[in-house]
This record gives structure tokens, C-alpha cells and sequence, in this order.
């Protein structure tokens, strides 16, 4: 028993002993590992094949136009790198993936500088062989053998040439794919569409920040392990990509609006332009143009002006004082006030038509005041109105909807900031004899260009103000999960009689008054709306330094079934500065576009040019169709151009077209088109009706 129990006890020392052996065997050979020379080996293998938690991005939604056209969305992009460095456990199968990579580096060198040259042409074959050279010398992992980021094109390019072709194991080249935001039409729009932060997913601003939470759906999570030599990916948990957003934005819109305002602006030698074209039902915003000059002379998308700049709004803002004064009663259309010969004297300050050189317009009616934007007529009618109770008169506007924060998806919107007075015994608080007449003129107001246009875009909608719509639908694998309706601001802004004499108003100060160049002189269809012009005040007020100026011309169209408002406003130094002459022409130009667009021929097919000649006729107008008909085919036969004549096998005659719609025809018709200079197309290496082969290319030289 004893002896048994000795034996017993002897086995367990026994293998105690045995498990202490294997323990500091284990333990020394750890430690071992971690001294010898395969510790850096074990380190990188640990760096390079172990990974845990690691995130895979959701691809973010598109943002598209109101026809479903891409207006930002994410493409892969690649950064290229080489491994000059070969990690391998086994140094025999190490050594044979090293003598590879030098036996065919050292063949192919020249044929791939040369591939990697027609591949970016930016770069010579002597630099990317230089290069590769300075790669291999240094022996390193990851080597950027390409500065710039490659298309999904050119790297799978690059995937053909000698050595890069193989796996990166074997060969060492390998891409790290980075989602890259992409706009198809370049600026337009850009600054509401919005960005992001370089090689990031995090949005900047504009709807890309605003929507952030639909457009960028949620990451995955996966590990990497190495099995069997094999590293591999394991995916913990699904990525949900992003939604789409269908925006309000109609890019064939926006695009004339940019052109046109563009024009007008290197013509005039403007600071800012500003163009917004809103649906009247809806609030639609189909076109926002927001153009600032850059130090080269040459116009930019570098701010949502129309949505954050506070700038006293000048004569656009005289409807609104006259609706006020109407809505209680003190004036109709046929008040009569006396403006004397052009200049007035308000509580001992000078009140000046723009006409007082010529001894101004004596006595007017209060439709004839707007439609010659009678400073001293307004001023006088509100001051007569509203100088013993001008809270009154602030509530009014207010009640009409001017001032309303319309609270529009944007961070740093601007919103309208409406001077209040306060009563203070018998004494208005921080108010003087004339704050009031020039406040009704659209000083001491401060509004944001957008906020001006809702505003008449409620005088066109029946007295019904909506809010700017941005966005319409949330849509997920193309089908809409949710939409965004039309948001009612207030269901009337005033009386039904206040409106219809404020609409019969508008309508003539385009057809007989200031606003004729924002007309078409009642041959296509009528346009309502107002002119304004207002100085600019600086950081030394308004006289110190050159003279500062916003014109701009705010209105809608048809006059008689109102479809679409748009406002145009541009800041200039210097005069001349009139809302009429230098804004109106391109709220025309803008009008008749949209008017003609679908009805004879679709955008893309439409020649630039800031005036389009194809109207929208009224149903049941043949006679005037007719007329408006026998016109345009005059001019087209005189004008020339016989590109519409010429089929699409053959080469149309391109001169006079800008490069868009020229490069736009030449790919529809399957030629490759390379652009010289700027403008519009001058010259073109291959003449009209030239039969066309797909796939050549043509020269166009621009002027």
C-alpha cells in the first residue's frame, strides 16, 4: 500500500517535472524569438496579417438632379504602391520571389516607364523609371510609385504591364482603393450641393453636410487573419450603403442660368452674380447660380450667396411697402402722390429719383410708381401712412411674410433681419424721422436674395408662400423611401384685392415701365416683376471709396398662369447700375429657355447663347404660334447654320456653338473631341459633312 502510494506520488514528480521542462522550453523559446533575427520578421507578419476591427466603408449615396442625372456621387479611386521587400517565412520560396522581382524588374524596367506613360501622360517614362529605381534602392514596403490618385481605369491598366501584372505576393504592385467624390458637371451648383473633406467621407458643407446622415449609411466591420499562408478577409458585420437624393436642381436649367449670368457678368466686370429659378407650386428650386470673381478675372462657385448674404435689397423690396399699405387700406392702385421734380426733402435729407437730372415725374399713381420705381413716391406714401405708428407698419410686413426665417437646410443660411422699433413713452426707441421712408425704399433691411424671391414667388402662387424645396425624395436601390413635400410657409400672405392689383402692377412695370429687358414685349408670354438697384454700403459707409452697387430684377413668368420665378441679382462697382438694363436681360434669357425647353427641342440639342428663340404658346393659339413659327424658320434661313440639316453620320458645322454643346454633339455621334483655347468653337480639323468614323477624334479650336 505504502509502495504504492510512493510510486503514485514519484509518477507526479515526475510530470511535474516534464510539464516545468515544457513550460521553460515555451517560455525560452519566446523569448528567443523575440531576440533573434526573424523578431523583425514575426513583428511585420504580426503588422501586415493580424488586424481586428477594421472598418469598411458604406458608399455613400448620390445626389441627384430632378431627372435622376448624377449631380455628385462617389467613384473608387486607387493609390499605387510597390513592395520592394519581400517578407516570407520560408527563405528558400522567399528567395526564389526575390530573384522573380529582380530577373524581371531589371528586363522590363524600360517597358514599364514606358507603359506606366501612356497610362499618365503627365508623367515622362524617364521619371517613373527614375522613379522605380529610387524605390528598389531604398527596399522598402508601400512605395508611392505614382503622386496622384489613378481611375479604376487606369489601374486596371496598370494590372497589364510586365511585374504589376502579377499577384502583389509575387510581383509587390498593389492599390489602396479610396471612394473619391465626384461632380459630372464640374461647378454647377457646387456650392449647394456641398463637399468632402479630401479622401474622407466626412462632409463639409452644403446638402452633402445638411443630408449627411441619409447619404452616408453605416460601416462594416471585418479582421484579417493569415491561414495557411493566406491572408484573408472575414467580414464581421455588413456595411449599409448610403441613400440617394433626388434634388430639386434641373441641370439643363442650371446650366443655361450659369452661362447667361456668366456672360453678363464678364460683360459688366461684376463682383457677385446671383441667379435662383424656383417652381411656383411647388418651391421647387430648379437652378441656383452663385458666381464670384477670382483674383485670374474668372468666375467661381466659392459661396452660397443666394442663401447667406444679408444685403439691403433696394427697390425689390418697394412691392412689398406697397402691399402693406394697401392691405390697411390707405392707398389703391390709383392713389395719386406728387414726386415734384426728382428730389424731396425727407425730415432734412435728400430723397432722389434716379431721373432728378432730368426733373423727375411730377405726380404719379401709386401702379405708375412701381413701374418707374419712384423712391420719393413710395417713401412718401408709407411716411404719410405709417410716421406716427411705424410698429404698424413693421407688423404689416411681417404679416405679408417678409422677415419669416425660412429655415432652409443649410448651415451659415443668412435670415432676414427686419429693423423693429419699440415704443418708448412717446418716443419710438432707436428710431428716427427717416428710418421709416428709406426702409420702405429697402434700406435698413437686410435679406438674403432667396428669401426676396419666395416672397414673389407667393405673389405669383396666389398668395400661398412655400418654402424653398431642395430636396424631393430619399430613394434606396432606385426606389423612393421617402419624399419631402412642399412645406406651406403661409396659405395668404394678403387680401385677394391686395393681390390682384399688385399682380396687375408688376406685369406692368415689364410691359410699360423700368423692367422692359426682363420681357420679350408680350410676343412669346408676359412676365411680371420688379427692378431693383441699392448702394452698397462698405466699411467707411456708403460714400467712402468707389461706389458700390446690388441691381437685380426679381419677378415670375407666364404672367397670366404663373410656372416659374426666378430673381437675378449681380454686384458691380461703379454706375452705370440699373436693375432693369443690366439684370433684366438675363432673367429674359433665362425665362425664354425654360419656356422653350421640351417643347421644340430638348436642352442638350440647344445652341449657346444667352437668347433662345422657341416660346411656349398658349393651347388654342394657333395664330400666334404660326406667326412665332414663319419667324424662327426666317431666321434659320438666314442664319446659316446647317448643322440640324447634316445627318448624325457626318461632321455638323460647329462654328459659333460653346465647347459644352459642341463636345456634347461630337461624343453623341461617337467622335473623341480635343479642345483648344476657351470660348466658342472657331475653327475644326475636320470639315462639315466629314463622314464620321467612331472613335476618331476631332480638334476644335476655341475663340
Amino acid at each position: 500500500m505504502k509502495a504504492d502510494k510512493r510510486n503514485s506520488i514519484g509518477r507526479y514528480r515526475i510530470l511535474l517535472i516534464v510539464m516545468a521542462i515544457i513550460g521553460v522550453y515555451v517560455f525560452g523559446k519566446a523569448i528567443r524569438t523575440m531576440i533573434s533575427p526573424q523578431k523583425d520578421y514575426w513583428i511585420a507578419v504580426d503588422k501586415r496579417f493580424t488586424k481586428e476591427n477594421i472598418p469598411i466603408p458604406a458608399n455613400r449615396g448620390n445626389l441627384l438632379d430632378c431627372n435622376g442625372r448624377i449631380l455628385s456621387g462617389s467613384v473608387p479611386e486607387y493609390r499605387l504602391y510597390m513592395d520592394f521587400r519581400v517578407i516570407d517565412p520560408d527563405s528558400a520560396h522567399k528567395a526564389k520571389t526575390e530573384a522573380f522581382r529582380d530577373s524581371v524588374f531589371n528586363h522590363c524596367l524600360d517597358s514599364i516607364a514606358l507603359g506606366l506613360e501612356s497610362i499618365f501622360p503627365d508623367k515622362s517614362a524617364a521619371w517613373f523609371r527614375k522613379r522605380l529605381l529610387d524605390g528598389k534602392k531604398r527596399g522598402g514596403f508601400s512605395y508611392r510609385i505614382y503622386p496622384k490618385h489613378a481611375t479604376y481605369i487606369q489601374y486596371k491598366q496598370c494590372k497589364e504591364l510586365p511585374l504589376l501584372r502579377e499577384s502583389a505576393m509575387k510581383g509587390g504592385f498593389h492599390g489602396e482603393e479610396i471612394m473619391q467624390r465626384k461632380k459630372p458637371y464640374g461647378i454647377l451648383a457646387s456650392r449647394t450641393l456641398g463637399d468632402l473633406y479630401k479622401d474622407s467621407n466626412a462632409a463639409k458643407f452644403g446638402l452633402e453636410l445638411s443630408f449627411d446622415s441619409i447619404l452616408r449609411g453605416e460601416p462594416g466591420l471585418s479582421h484579417r487573419s493569415t491561414i495557411r499562408n493566406r491572408r484573408l478577409s472575414f467580414i464581421d458585420k455588413e456595411p449599409s450603403d448610403g441613400h440617394d437624393l433626388m434634388t430639386t436642381i434641373d441641370i439643363d436649367i442650371q446650366d443655361f442660368a450659369d452661362r447667361s449670368l456668366r456672360n453678363k457678368l464678364h460683360e459688366l466686370e461684376g463682383e457677385i452674380g446671383i441667379a435662383i429659378v424656383m417652381e411656383v407650386k411647388t418651391g421647387d428650386v430648379k437652378a441656383i447660380v452663385n458666381l464670384t470673381r477670382g483674383n485670374d478675372g474668372e468666375y467661381y462657385e466659392m459661396k452660397n450667396n443666394a442663401v447667406s448674404d444679408l444685403m439691403e435689397p433696394g427697390s425689390t423690396f418697394k412691392t412689398a411697402s406697397i402691399m402693406v399699405a394697401m392691405e390697411d387700406g390707405h392707398i389703391n392702385k390709383n392713389t395719386r402722390i406728387d414726386t415734384g421734380n426728382g428730389i424731396y426733402l425727407m425730415y432734412k435729407r435728400e430723397m432722389k429719383d434716379h431721373n432728378w437730372r432730368k426733373g423727375g415725374y411730377n405726380e404719379l399713381t401709386v401702379t405708375q410708381v412701381l413701374e418707374y420705381s419712384s423712391n420719393i413716391g413710395v417713401s412718401r406714401l408709407i411716411d404719410q401712412a405709417y410716421h406716427d405708428d411705424p410698429d404698424k407698419f413693421v407688423r404689416g410686413l411681417n404679416k405679408i411674410g417678409v422677415g419669416i426665417p425660412l429655415n432652409l437646410p443649410f448651415v451659415g443660411k443668412g435670415e432676414p433681419i427686419v429693423r423693429h422699433p419699440e415704443k418708448q413713452g412717446r418716443y419710438w426707441k432707436n428710431w428716427s424721422n427717416t428710418a421709416l421712408p428709406w426702409m420702405s425704399i429697402g434700406y435698413e433691411t437686410m435679406i438674403p436674395p432667396i428669401s426676396t424671391l419666395t416672397f414673389y414667388n407667393a405673389i405669383a402662387n396666389g398668395g400661398k408662400m412655400v418654402k424653398p424645396r431642395f430636396v424631393k425624395a430619399e430613394l434606396e436601390n432606385g426606389q423612393v423611401v421617402r419624399e419631402f413635400p412642399t412645406e406651406t410657409i403661409k396659405e395668404s400672405i394678403c387680401k385677394p384685392s391686395t393681390l390682384e392689383q399688385i399682380q396687375e402692377i408688376l406685369e406692368k412695370v415689364v410691359s410699360e415701365g423700368l423692367g422692359k429687358k426682363a420681357g420679350n414685349g408680350g410676343k412669346y408670354f408676359l412676365v411680371s416683376g420688379k427692378t431693383g438697384t441699392a448702394q452698397v454700403a462698405g466699411k467707411g459707409g456708403y460714400h467712402n471709396g468707389p461706389k458700390k452697387y446690388m441691381v437685380s430684377f426679381c419677378g415670375y413668368f407666364p404672367s397670366d398662369a404663373p410656372q416659374y420665378s426666378c430673381i437675378v441679382c449681380i454686384v458691380k462697382y461703379n454706375t452705370p447700375a440699373s436693375g432693369g438694363g443690366q439684370c433684366g436681360p438675363v432673367f429674359r434669357d433665362i425665362s425664354q429657355y425654360i419656356m422653350s425647353k421640351g417643347e421644340f427641342r430638348e436642352a442638350s440639342e440647344a445652341k449657346d447663347t444667352n437668347y433662345v428663340h422657341h416660346p411656349m404658346v398658349a393651347k388654342g393659339r394657333n395664330d400666334k404660334t404660326k406667326v412665332i413659327l414663319d419667324a424662327l424658320e426666317l431666321e434659320d434661313s438666314t442664319s446659316g447654320d446647317t448643322s440640324d440639316s447634316i445627318p448624325v453620320n457626318r461632321v455638323p458645322d460647329l462654328r459659333g456653338m460653346g465647347a459644352r454643346d459642341a463636345v456634347y454633339i461630337m461624343q453623341e455621334r461617337g467622335l473623341k473631341v480635343k479642345l483648344k483655347g476657351k470660348g466658342h468653337v472657331k475653327a475644326q480639323n475636320m470639315p462639315p459633312g466629314t463622314i464620321i468614323e467612331t472613335g476618331k477624334c476631332i480638334t476644335l479650336t476655341l475663340e
